[in-house]
């Protein structure tokens, strides 16, 4: 009697630990799936198929423009180090370049979608450019004022000027680093693990100098030029949702855009003048007042 009785519970024990198993590994796979589905950063753990060009590819272009008085453009004094001051003696701030009605610095991009075929974009991997992604410090300036680049794609900063300056990049899903570069120094080589949209750097030691750095796991992303234009070149035919990314703000712009199998669609964007005000707290890179730090590279 108490074998019979044994063997029912232990029956029973291993029948509860296989349920438990299943319901575990099938919850799993629903994470994958909407992760996936999602384009979350999380997917970057999700099995990915190699994109393979079709031949079939399009582009998305577009011209991002300015409504309402476009402010003019904002002096800087550098007097607090007399290398700036007479490198770039006419600086202004480039938070918010205007050309006419049309905006310099926004950072286009596709978020997610799927292809003519129903695949997710988020489920395909693209082999990142082994040509570096560079950031220069020039006339006290950062060079490219707003820099995309591809998830594992290498990442470098130069020092073109006669002073030092450190290099401070605000990652939130990224390695941060806070490194000291002196005039001539190496060259600072690192690159980033995930995507993250987008990434704060500032100079301590000059608290008018900031960037930002875009970070995407593909490369269907630009930067508008100084007519407000861009182009995302290569974009597989399919539906996606694009995003246009100004540090002002408030929020990001957002369409829907089909783009055709060796065709271009356009999707334009407009940042208004008052919203940007508004905005100004939101996405703004905050500068911490200058202070000292030790210039790492500077021996």
């Amino acid at each position: 009697m108490r074998s019979n009785r044994a063997r029912f519970l232990v029956a029973l024990l291993a029948a509860l630990c296989l349920l438990a198993f299943a319901l575990a590994c099938s919850k799993n796979a629903d994470d994958m799936e909407d992760a996936a589905d999602s384009g979350s950063d999380d997917s970057a753990d999700v099995a990915t198929t190699p994109y393979k060009p079709s031949g079939q590819e399009g582009s998305i272009v577009g011209t991002i423009s300015f409504q309402g008085a476009a402010p003019a453009p904002k002096a800087i004094s550098m007097e607090q180090d007399p290398v700036c001051a007479s490198s770039n003696p006419n600086a202004a701030a480039e938070d918010l370049v205007v050309n006419g009605d049309k905006v310099q610095n926004v950072f286009v991009y596709i978020k997610e979608g799927k292809t003519d075929k129903g695949a997710n974009i988020a489920g395909f991997s693209f082999d990142p450019p082994p040509t570096p992604a560079t950031l220069d410090q020039h006339g006290c300036h950062y060079v490219p004022h707003v820099l995309g680049i591809q998830v594992k794609q290498p990442f470098q900063v130069v020092n073109s000027d006669a002073t030092s300056h450190n290099v401070n990049v605000q990652a939130a899903k990224n390695e941060k680093f806070n490194q000291g570069q002196g005039p001539g120094a190496a060259p600072i080589d690192k690159k980033f693990q995930r995507a993250e949209v987008l990434i704060p750097v500032k100079c301590n030691q000059h608290p008018w100098m900031k960037a930002y750095i875009g970070v995407v796991k593909h490369p269907f992303y630009a930067v508008t030029k100084e007519d407000g234009s861009y182009e995302i070149k290569g974009v597989p035919p399919g539906t996606y949702t694009v995003v246009a990314w100004h540090e002002k703000g408030p929020t990001e712009k957002t369409a829907q855009v089909t783009v055709p199998a060796k065709g271009a669609v356009t999707s334009d964007f407009t940042f208004d003048a008052s919203a940007m005000a508004l905005g100004t707290q939101g996405n703004s890179l905050q500068v911490l007042p200058a202070i000292e730090l030790p210039m790492l590279g500077r021996h």
